[in-house]
């Protein structure tokens, strides 16, 4: 899978030779455009960890693409390009076709970026329908966790 998953994830490359030297040989990461054989949706990391969270429960499913930027605190999941799609939530940023992505290759992290889950060169992404729920879902949770979790009112 490891040398399919790469071939997959270059082919979003405008060159992607380059593309997988650069992996090997230059910074680790490379930057693919978005909107042709994917899109990403990137939400804040402890929506995004949630909601991969609850993607993992469903029995024989594994959940599509998904990489972690530490450094920004973000979780981008790779889903099938829509150009007219709007997704809507408290920094919640779909990038499409005329956007670009940092991305490491699928087999190490580089820098500040790793996949959480893997490219498996298969093509298979995250569904819209199930990613909306699972967003959601975490959005309730942390709703309900924020005045737990909150600073004391200063009285």
């Amino acid at each position: 899978m490891g040398k399919q998953a790469v071939e997959w994830l270059a082919a979003a490359a405008t060159d992607p030779q380059a593309c997988k030297r650069e992996w090997d040989h230059g910074r680790g990461t490379a930057l693919l455009a978005a909107g042709r054989y994917w899109d990403v949706l990137s939400v804040p990391d402890r929506l995004g960890l949630l909601a991969l969270d609850i993607l993992w429960r469903e029995p024989l499913k594994v959940p599509g693409p998904t990489l972690v930027d530490v450094t920004a605190g973000r979780v981008g999941f790779f889903l099938p390009p829509d150009p007219v799609s709007e997704w809507v939530g408290c920094g919640v940023r779909h990038v499409g076709r005329g956007s670009w992505v940092a991305v490491p290759p699928p087999y190490r992290p580089a820098g500040r970026l790793e996949w959480l889950v893997p490219p498996d060169g298969t093509g298979a992404l995250h569904a819209a329908g199930p990613l909306e729920r699972a967003l959601r879902r975490a959005t309730g949770t942390l709703a309900v966790l924020a005045p737990v979790s909150a600073e004391p009112a200063d009285w």
